[in-house]
């Protein structure tokens, strides 16, 4: 399905600023839809086609809960066609806290006198990938704060020293960012170093409240970080990420300001986001936060439905800021990605501690501190496959080719072998007795719903496996 961009007060002009306020708001005036148009809504998204932003806005509006029921369900039966039952599992390495910017939220700005400010050595830095890799971690995203020592040469150096870094079976097969915004030419350095998606939130899309929390520093530069991603598609980095802080402003204006970044992306570049983050406020080592905007939990649940079902294709990202409650209800709804093991401490994973959590050494608050251990139980308990795949990144499988397959919905071809073989290896090097046999059971339970001759490709692949084999993938 190719996207056809909609018509919007401010034209979509490469690096050009596409947020218009009225607009959005306008969106989301007017009268609530009644429950026809609301399924015809939803008729469209299962037919996996994008929604416009007055389909999402109509969606937003309907908060009856008949109306919210029909919204969660389909959203569950887009999941199932798009992504099958499948998780994708990363975890985050806080490289370092300097940071130039002061926003209010957070616990790394300037002036906050109490956060201990670490940068990772690269012999600090290797001990927490092997840390990770004992774990059985395969994916990372590396964050960095704010600042003029975290350039693209040093973001693009600690990437090439994470991949180097090989313990046992252990490796880290794709490297994400979250990172400042950059110019073109650090976005090209960044990704020579064959790093994976590049994640850059714009946190509230709202003008003048974005002003009101970014007090002084680079990232007070609304339309800058705002086109940053347009800059990384200019600079050929075409993997990339969105995302939003819930709780600085309105939720539904955040939401569907989410999904107009989306369509500015496609109608510039013709690829949306790879994926779109939506985490919550959290407390932070001292924080200013008004509660007016702070987001429930049933709207929270009821927006990751909206959002899957307005872009079928865009993997969604739910992390530890949510606790295990709220991120097992929200996986039924559209996420297809969360984090297992955080540890937002510099230098935590590779410790050999259990000290309680320390706000003046994280960025926030962890609200699901389970091990990844852990974490794979429950969802092999919950039927969900545990994935650590890498194959679209390194198949080439990115920006417009990552479209191809997946708007129509055929990634699942590519998505499920592959969380298959990944989930096989962890089972193989890092899990009890136990949990192996639990995840072979499941992933028996999963060949049983395969077409016969796909299910013996994998079959045979498997056996691989067991025999030694890694990084075996389609």
């Amino acid at each position: 399905m190719k996207f056809t961009p909609e018509k919007y007060s401010l034209p979509d002009i490469p690096m050009r600023p596409f947020i218009d306020v009225k607009e959005i708001e306008d969106f989301l005036a007017g009268p609530k839809p009644d429950r026809q148009e609301v399924v015809e809504i939803i008729a469209k998204s299962l037919n996996k086609q994008r929604l416009s932003l007055q389909d999402a806005a109509a969606l937003i509006k309907a908060d009856d809960p008949e109306s919210v029921a029909i919204i969660k369900q389909a959203a569950k039966e887009l999941k199932q066609a798009v992504y099958g039952n499948r998780i994708v599992l990363f975890a985050p390495l806080y490289v370092g806290n300097y940071c130039m910017n002061n926003c209010a939220y957070c616990g790394f700005r300037a002036e906050n006198k109490e956060a201990v400010r670490i940068t990772l050595s690269r012999e600090q830095l290797i001990h927490e990938v092997e840390a990770l890799e004992d774990e059985g971690q395969k994916r990372l995203i590396l964050v960095f704060g704010e600042h003029k020592r975290y350039s693209a040469d040093f973001i693009a150096d600690t990437a090439r020293t994470v991949y180097s870094v090989k313990k046992g079976h252990g490796e880290i097969r794709r490297v994400n960012i979250n990172a400042a915004p950059l110019d073109i030419e650090g976005f090209r350095k960044v990704k020579e170093a064959g790093i994976g998606t590049y994640q850059i939130f714009q946190e509230t899309y709202h003008p003048e409240m974005y002003k009101f929390y970014h007090l002084a520093g680079p990232k007070r530069d609304y339309n800058y970080r705002l086109t940053a991603l347009d800059r990384a598609q200019e600079a050929g980095l075409d993997d990339v990420g969105i995302g939003a802080l819930f709780g600085l402003y309105d939720w539904r204006f955040e939401a569907l300001a989410l999904l107009r970044h989306t369509n500015h992306l496609e109608a510039c570049y013709n690829v949306g986001p790879h994926t779109i983050s939506f985490p919550r406020m959290q407390a932070a080592s001292n924080m200013v936060f008004n509660k007016k905007y702070e987001m429930s939990d049933a709207d929270y649940a009821r927006m990751v439905a909206i959002l899957r079902l307005a872009v079928p294709y865009t993997g969604l990202i739910c992390t530890a800021r949510e606790n295990a409650e709220v991120r097992r209800e929200v996986m039924q709804y559209g996420v297809s990605q969360i984090d297992g093991g955080a540890k937002l401490e510099l230098g935590a994973y590779s410790e050999d501690t259990e000290a309680p959590q320390n706000l003046n050494r994280e960025q926030f608050h962890v609200s699901d501190s389970r091990s990844l251990h852990h974490v794979i139980d429950s969802l092999l308990d919950e039927g969900y496959l545990p994935s650590f795949c890498t194959a679209c990144y390194r198949k080439g499988r990115t920006g417009e080719h990552f479209m191809e397959f997946s708007v129509p919905g055929f990634i699942k071809r590519f998505c499920t072998p592959n969380a298959i073989f990944t989930l096989a290896e962890y089972l193989e090097d890092y899990a009890s007795e136990t949990q192996k046999q639990k995840g072979y059971k499941l992933i028996e339970n999963q060949l049983q719903e395969l077409d016969g001759q796909l299910a013996e490709q994998i079959r045979s692949t498997l056996q691989r496996i067991k025999q030694g084999e890694r990084d075996l993938y389609q």
